[in-house]
């Protein structure tokens, strides 16, 4: 029988960057709020995802500075690579910023429960035998590693990005199954420490952004001795006697010490009681309307169990989105093509909008007009030693529909980026602002002043 001290004005199934996010937000706004949290507060993002992949590509980037350091006129030696130590290094970063998380959940009065939560009703949760009562249930419970038929992730020499985050060694060689955004950004860490080897069947990495900018970060791999094959589909694993072997459909065989499954994340949401309370789904994901509304009136999703972007910030736009609604503030949906999209390789690939060939497709080839920027005429970029460009994709006569940047430190740029595309800028009014020299940022004043038609450089 639930009690009154369990009943809430919002129920949140899921401790991760989306639930989290409408917990602090609904708190905020006056909403008694309970949080339900199965593993660690802070989910994927925090734990298993976006903090430590990034943390590993730092480290990686220390090693390849190291390596580097004569081309700047510096002499160091890079000796080899500590695991124990980089993980510690991983793992205080992440510790550090969930002890931050917990204490502001905990001022904020959040009432947060660990174990693993089931939906009991259209407004209840069932945790550890107690029955959490909530005028409105938002579920966000998350994603997991995919992997393909016939594959299994055994953990041993077949892994998920999980295990790959846990390594207590670097692999001689590895084989990284999946050209997105986990993908290249694996394969960039590990060619830090060692080779490798990207398989992705479509004829692009990171396949989802526009061309130029795969075909640069190819290029760039390319220039880093990161081996790829695009184009064909994977047909089986197999242990050889030191590693694991991959067939391709074509017959090709590649060998490695280990394969990372990198093929994407899918929803958890099996077994948790949702299709038994009505709530509608499609391969495992809730479906939504533009609020984030299910079919059944007191229940929302958020998050990866939502078929949009599988990204922390779009997950914590979506939280805050449910929380203001219910708070009954007025909210606006999420345009996605204005969330800015990183992926931490080296070099980083950038983006906001849409890409050229979408442009195309929606306002006819005619009416768009596409221009490339070159990093080699920035004077940061050159003293970054990073190469790359910033493209932009325009309505002819009108405002800025893409942006799409590849070079080391890019994701920093993004931000402008995004004000330009959801503020539907014409390129003469970005053109007018004056960017800080010297700085990677004015390449996007230069590339702008050049579509405007009266290029500086």
């Amino acid at each position: 029988m639930t009690e009154a001290s369990d009943s809430f004005d919002l129920v949140v199934l899921g401790g991760g960057s989306a639930g989290y996010a409408a917990a602090l937000r609904g708190a905020q706004l006056g909403l008694r709020t309970a949080m339900v949290e199965k593993y660690k507060l802070g989910g994927t993002c925090l734990h298993n995802g976006c903090i430590p992949t990034k943390a590993l590509l730092h480290a990686g980037e220390i090693a390849d500075r190291t390596r580097d350091a004569e081309l700047f006129g510096v002499r160091a030696s890079f000796e080899s690579i500590d695991m124990a130590s980089v993980q510690r290094y991983k793992d205080d970063t992440v510790d550090g910023l969930c002890r931050g998380l917990t204490g502001l959940v905990k001022a904020r009065d959040i009432t947060y429960i660990e174990g693993e939560g089931r939906l009991s009703s259209p407004t209840s949760v069932d945790v550890n035998g107690r029955r959490v009562q909530g005028r409105h249930v938002l579920l966000a419970t998350g994603s997991v590693p995919k992997s393909l038929p016939g594959l299994e992730i055994d953990g041993n020499r077949i892994i998920s990005s999980d295990h790959a985050l846990v390594l207590d060694r670097v692999p001689k060689s590895a084989i990284v199954l999946g050209g997105g955004v986990i993908g290249v950004e694996f394969a960039s860490a590990w060619k830090s420490f060692g080779d490798v080897t990207v398989i992705e069947g479509l004829k692009h990495l990171v396949p989802v952004e526009d061309e130029n900018s795969s075909k640069l970060l190819e290029r760039a791999f390319r220039k880093r001795g990161i081996k790829f094959n695009l184009g064909t589909f994977f047909q089986k694993a197999e242990y050889t006697q030191d590693g694991v072997k991959v067939t391709l459909a074509d017959g090709k065989e590649f060998e490695a010490e280990l394969l990372l499954v990198a093929v994407g994340r899918g929803p958890v949401s099996q077994g948790l009681g949702y299709e038994e309370q009505g709530v509608a789904m499609d391969r495992g994901y809730v479906l939504v309307d533009e609020y984030m509304r299910t079919n059944v009136p007191t229940i929302s999703a958020v998050g990866d169990l939502v078929p949009t972007l599988q990204l922390a910030h779009v997950g914590f736009a979506e939280g805050i989105l449910v929380a203001e609604r219910l708070a009954g503030l007025k909210t606006v949906p999420i345009d996605y093509d204005g969330v800015p999209r990183v992926t931490y390789c080296h070099p980083e690939v950038a983006s906001v909008g849409i890409t050229e060939a979408k442009a195309k497709e929606i306002y006819g080839a005619d009416k768009v007009v596409a221009l490339k920027y070159n990093l080699a005429g920035n004077g940061k970029s050159k003293i970054l030693n990073t190469a790359g460009e910033i493209k932009l994709v325009q309505v002819k006569d009108g405002a800025v529909v893409g942006v799409h940047m590849v070079g080391d430190r890019m994701g920093e740029q993004v931000g402008e980026a995004q004000l330009i595309y959801n503020w539907e800028a014409l390129p003469a009014e970005v053109a007018q602002l004056i960017h800080a020299y010297p700085t990677q940022n004015e390449a996007m004043g230069e590339a702008h002043l050049a579509l405007a038609g009266k290029p500086l450089h």
